[in-house]
């Protein structure tokens, strides 16, 4: 089924400002936390906004995005409850109507078990806009890569800091929208980009990015604060925040206070 009305990753990506996307697991830290923090991180500034889909086994995620899938699990969330989400936000029920880009990053096996097509036709109906799915080869992914633009629905692949530049330029040419760099060889959240040498690499790296990607790209694991934002934005075309993020809302023990914090902390990134 072809998908009529235009996507709004497509359209937030015609603008030429820079990108701040926030990287949320759902219903963490408490149940109910979901519709409050993604209104509050639109109010606040995010232009896309990734859900996570929660997994039992996300190999590449640290600590923080782990804990937080495993919150995620124990308050419910399945992949069609995920979908009811975005459904509920779209249509302000609960909140005010979220209308920025929203992309699900999760990994291969619940969407398999979900049902291609179904999943496909489901998530456009819910009003999800793109899907990054970090375990799923490009090579083994052209068929779905079809199928997911036929519902409208962007695709997103990573790059990262080892891809030879002949691989860069196939992948930025599958990538829908735009392409995701992996600011370094490691899971969320537990790489530094502080010292000196590790952020002379990521310059060059981004670099070579640029020199043979015709899409946007934007960049991510590492970024913590507004320093690091704008030192990305220098190379990339966006940045990507989720450890921090959930870090800052960690603590809280009711929806509307980590509404609160995840607008106050993404503020301070604007």
């Amino acid at each position: 089924m072809t998908q009529t009305t235009e996507n709004r990753i497509t359209a937030r990506l015609r603008r030429e400002e820079k990108l701040l996307l926030a990287y949320y697991m759902p219903e963490f830290p408490v149940a109910g936390s979901t519709l409050p923090v993604l209104e509050a991180l639109q109010e606040a500034g995010a232009d896309i906004i990734e859900l996570g889909i929660p997994f039992s086994d996300p190999v590449g995620d640290g600590p923080v995005i782990q804990n937080a899938a495993h919150v995620a699990i124990r308050n419910g969330v399945t992949v069609r409850g995920l979908l009811e989400l975005v459904r509920r936000a779209r249509a302000g029920e609960g909140c005010r109507p979220v209308t920025v880009p929203i992309l699900l990053m999760g990994y291969s096996n619940p969407l398999l078990a979900y049902g291609g097509d179904c999943f496909l036709n489901d998530a456009r109906e819910a009003g999800v806009d793109g899907l990054l799915i970090p375990d799923l080869p490009p090579e083994e992914s052209l068929d779905f890569l079809e199928r997911a633009r036929s519902f409208g629905l962007t695709v997103v692949y990573l790059i990262s800091p080892v891809t030879p530049p002949e691989r860069i330029e196939w992948i930025d040419s599958l990538s829908t929208d735009f392409s995701y760099c992996l600011a370094v060889n490691a899971t969320t959240g537990t790489s530094k980009l502080s010292d000196a040498a590790t952020e002379a690499a990521v310059d060059e790296y981004l670099r070579r990015v640029r020199l043979h990607a015709k899409k946007k790209f934007v960049v991510g694991f590492g970024i913590r604060d507004r320093q690091r934002v704008e030192h990305m934005w220098r190379f990339a075309d966006g940045a990507v925040v989720g450890t921090a993020l959930l870090e800052a809302i960690g603590g809280a023990a009711a929806p509307d206070e980590a509404a609160r914090m995840a607008g106050a902390f993404w503020r301070g990134l604007r």
